[in-house]
């Protein structure tokens, strides 16, 4: 079992498209990470990439309607990272050498996996980049706990760590959709240190890119300010609320729409982005495949917004 060659691990690849193997050199690439160890409530985002890359064969030729571009012919999928299962440190300490290379070699999207895994990939961007980055983290949980239930580190406290880490650079670090419950110190700790917490209920009713056009254009100018550092998305599927996102570990009713998700990653084509993870997919959870399929999406229109940059 030294290969960590589990039966989850998928078997396909994100649109069909080559294996990183038959097509190393291109400028794009999806990797999966099978690690559920550090869920707090109901597991299974260890079968997350396999669902994501199932509900992706549904996008056909994969050509986007608002950006005329498909990642099919520039991206490869590098399959399911070789992790331990259940030690958060373990697999930390096996992750950042595997994506320290890939991040090197590729403009990366990660399928997730529990939310704990965005701490080594930030460390391992660093790395790559020569410093922190700026970043965008869509949620309904504020992952600034100072401890995971006791314990010091989990899919909770990735963002504290990462900056007392220095991974981030604090004014141009944004939540999108928090809305769980938490102390106070907690849920304002990213505006504390200088970034800027949206809200779920400050984005209520807010869903086209003219309603959004303010929260847009915050982004934007924090960005600029700080000199248009590099952009890492992470998006936990549980931002969205449960009527569209049933299948996660914590799901928290209130949240964003796929919809108004999809605004903010389709308007914001213009920001410095090197890199994306979606996380905390948990399919035995699903129903009618809505939550992967949303997951499928977001990373597909992630993927086009950044091949129609490549080609402007």
């Amino acid at each position: 079992m030294a290969n960590h060659d589990f039966a989850y691990r998928s078997s396909g690849t994100y649109l069909n498209g080559p294996k990183r193997a038959e097509a190393p050199d291109m400028p794009f690439a999806v990797a999966g990470l099978n690690f559920d160890g550090a869920v707090t409530n109901r597991p299974g985002a260890r079968f997350g990439p396999q669902a994501i890359r199932l509900a992706s064969q549904m996008l056909c030729d994969a050509t986007h309607p608002l950006f005329d571009t498909t990642p099919l012919g520039v991206f490869c999928d590098a399959g399911d990272l070789a992790l331990p299962n259940t030690g958060i440190e373990a697999m930390r300490a096996a992750l950042m050498p595997q994506a320290e290379e890939l991040f090197a070699a590729h403009h990366m999207v990660w399928l997730g996996g529990d939310h704990s895994v965005t701490l080594p990939l930030l460390r391992a961007l660093n790395k790559v980049h020569g410093g922190p980055v700026a970043m965008l983290h869509f949620d309904a949980h504020c992952d600034t706990w100072t401890d995971h239930f006791g314990e010091p580190s989990g899919h909770g406290t990735w963002v504290y760590e990462a900056m007392q880490e220095g991974l981030l650079i604090p004014e141009a670090s944004m939540q999108i959709g928090i809305r769980s419950s938490a102390e106070k110190e907690a849920r304002e700790y990213v505006n504390s240190v200088g970034g800027r917490v949206f809200t779920a209920r400050e984005l209520r009713g807010l869903v086209s890119p003219a309603q959004l056009a303010t929260v847009l254009a915050e982004i934007r100018a924090r960005m600029t300010k700080a000199g248009n550092p590099p952009v890492y998305l992470t998006l936990d599927i549980d931002c969205l609320d449960p009527a569209y996102a049933p299948g996660t570990g914590t799901p928290e009713p209130g949240g964003m729409t796929s919809a108004q998700v999809l605004s903010f990653i389709e308007e914001l084509i213009d920001l410095n982005w090197c890199g994306m993870d979606c996380v905390e997919v948990s399919p035995p959870y699903d129903h009618a495949e809505l939550t992967s399929n949303a997951a499928s999406v977001f990373v597909w229109t992630y993927l086009c917004a950044q091949v129609k940059k490549r080609l402007a």
